[in-house]
């Protein structure tokens, strides 16, 4: 379930509610009884888990004949030669 964030534009009072999806926003401020709540746009916070969700996914694969930049071909080319 989301936590929602809302502000009464009588008094400026702000609250944060847990609700589910399909629920009625608040109408009712709790400190000063007015019917004056809105909710609040902010940001959300959540994690993607799970696979397809990491930049690594994403990526080419380089074969060893197209190295894939510039920079990182010559300090690997480099790396092969000192292991021969």
């Amino acid at each position: 379930m989301p936590i929602y964030e809302y502000e009464c534009l009588a008094c400026q009072h702000k609250l944060d509610s847990l609700q589910k999806v399909d629920e009625a926003p608040l109408v009712d401020c709790p400190a000063c009884g007015g019917a004056s709540l809105q909710k609040i746009i902010s940001a959300a916070s959540f994690q993607l888990k799970g696979t397809g969700w990491y930049a690594t996914d994403f990526r080419q694969k380089s074969s060893p004949e197209a190295p894939s930049d510039s920079g990182g071909s010559s300090a690997a080319s480099s790396t092969t030669d000192t292991k021969k």
